[in-house]
């Protein structure tokens, strides 16, 4: 199972999801319905709601890069610590995702505004597995797991 701590550092993403919490509640329930092999596991992690300044510091911090992003995810594991955590222990804190309200793209559109928004938390969700894009398998990997998740959440 898998449970999201949503913390809202920007107050403009009210105008988009009036309860954030209560929205990603809803989208893991039904993830959670769906994902059935980790049943037994408690998967925990928290999504920041932000902004560009915000996340343009972090980038800079954690990854040298000068500039704001779209989504960032730090992982607390690697997809070979994650597998052997998942032998051991029933609950398992992944990480911490992060998404730029300033880059959701639509926000005239609210049905497309939370499309988007769904595709950028579920990206973070699948590195905060172990997954990355950095090569071109990888990313194809990653974009088949998340049309999955994505699938789940309508």
């Amino acid at each position: 199972m898998i449970k999201f701590n949503v913390i809202l550092n920007n107050p403009k993403w009210k105008k988009y999801l009036k309860n954030p919490d209560l929205y990603i509640k809803k989208k893991i329930i039904k993830l959670n319905k769906k994902q059935k092999d980790y049943r037994s596991k408690l998967f925990t992690c928290t999504l920041l709601l932000s902004e560009s300044q915000e996340i343009k510091a972090l980038n800079k911090k954690y990854r040298n890069k000068n500039r704001d992003t779209d989504v960032l995810s730090f992982p607390f594991f690697d997809r070979r610590e994650l597998k052997k955590k998942l032998k051991d222990e029933k609950e398992i804190y992944l990480g911490d995702i992060i998404i730029n309200l300033n880059k959701v793209k639509f926000k005239k559109d609210s049905k497309q505004f939370l499309l988007e928004f769904d595709k950028l938390w579920i990206h973070g969700l699948v590195h905060l597995f172990g997954y990355d894009h950095k090569k071109d398998k990888d990313f194809f990997d990653m974009l088949k797991i998340e049309k999955r998740l994505l699938s789940y959440l309508s």
